[in-house]
């Protein structure tokens, strides 16, 4: 033995080079763990002098059922549609969940996650605001409580990540709209909410280029999550100025594609496939309001189920102690769906 004294189960796990989440589950029951990671834990314990808090550990084992379910703006539908279904079915799975929303602001989010650690829950299931987090607030509370990151993709955080695979959304809409009419322009906010959005444009960009076609960005003013008044009202400035080369447009996401769709309205000109129509606009996200629109609107479908399902199910493996599931010797695993083209009227 080293002679080393480890003052907590955070320490021994860095000393170790496992997660937190891990080794509990290692103390909690050793078999629970991959053969390698539980010799790697036991390697550990012979080195150092560590002994876990065992009345600390049987407090927490009490707390079985509570979790959390933490969204960056609940009034946005999308949102509103993936926090219905994550707590459905941990309802279905016998959990007690609680929904939070932290408004688009870093400081809320932050207060969240300190109530939850309060709480001592089973887990968590937290869609990050992204690129206004406290990446060392997030990575600290996934390290204490077990937690599943969707959405918004953090590298450092979490037992797993579940989302979309962004960068194919784009390609694969990119593609669809040169192969059926002029190549799009796209219309984005200048300084996005969620970092998803450059892993859009970027993808749109590569897909142009690849495509022999020059890309062209329109950056609208404005931030924060009121995309629809956005999408509107520097929709109309950019159909004012001509910034469009094309008679395609591709919005970031379906809530700014339907705000540009009301400012195609105001400005009398008119959306679809047919010949008489000025223009065609696509978007992405399949936003559960997207096929009310007029005309219903073009785009790419996330997987609701599939991102909501394989969430919970990684977290449950997690705070169930499944072998087969969930990390890999305490390695987080990224899990990146693809999307589905949805043609409708409007491109």
């Amino acid at each position: 033995m080293q002679g080393n004294k480890i003052r907590n189960m955070d320490e021994f796990a860095a000393l170790c080079g496992i997660s937190r989440p891990t080794v509990s589950k290692y103390f909690h029951d050793p078999a629970s763990v991959r053969p390698k990671t539980r010799a790697r834990i036991e390697q550990a314990l012979a080195d150092y002098d560590y002994t876990p808090n065992i009345f600390a550990m049987n407090q927490n084992r009490k707390l079985t059922k509570n979790v959390g379910i933490v969204v960056p703006y609940l009034a946005d539908p999308f949102f509103a549609e993936i926090a219905r279904n994550l707590e459905q079915r941990c309802i279905d799975a016998g959990y007690r969940p609680s929904l939070h929303s932290s408004h688009g602001k870093p400081e809320l989010e932050n207060d969240i996650l300190d109530s939850l650690r309060s709480l001592k829950p089973a887990g968590v299931l937290l869609a990050p605001l992204g690129r206004v987090s406290d990446p060392g607030v997030i990575e600290k509370f996934c390290a204490d409580v077990p937690t599943v990151l969707f959405d918004s993709y953090l590298p450092d955080a979490g037992l797993a990540f579940v989302g979309s695979d962004n960068p194919q959304f784009s390609r694969l809409m990119v593609d669809y709209l040169c192969r059926t009419g002029e190549p799009p322009c796209f219309f984005e906010m200048k300084h996005p909410t969620n970092p998803n959005a450059n892993r859009r444009r970027q993808s749109y960009i590569q897909a142009m280029t690849a495509l022999g076609h020059e890309p062209q960005i329109f950056q609208a003013e404005g931030k924060g999550w009121d995309f629809e008044e956005i999408g509107r009202r520097e929709g109309g400035r950019a159909l004012a100025e001509g910034a469009f080369r094309t008679n395609t447009v591709l919005c970031s996401n379906d809530r700014l594609a339907i705000g540009f769709l009301s400012a195609c309205y105001e400005s009398k000109i008119r959306v679809g496939i047919e010949a008489d129509c000025d223009i065609r606009v696509a978007g992405h996200d399949d936003h559960p309001f997207s096929r009310f629109t007029c005309p219903s609107l073009t785009t790419v479908a996330q997987d609701y189920e599939e991102i909501s399902r394989r969430s919970v199910e990684l977290l449950f493996a997690a705070i169930e102690g499944d072998k087969t599931e969930g990390t890999a010797g305490g390695t987080r695993q990224d899990y990146f769906l693809e999307g589905s083209l949805i043609m409708r009227k409007s491109a």
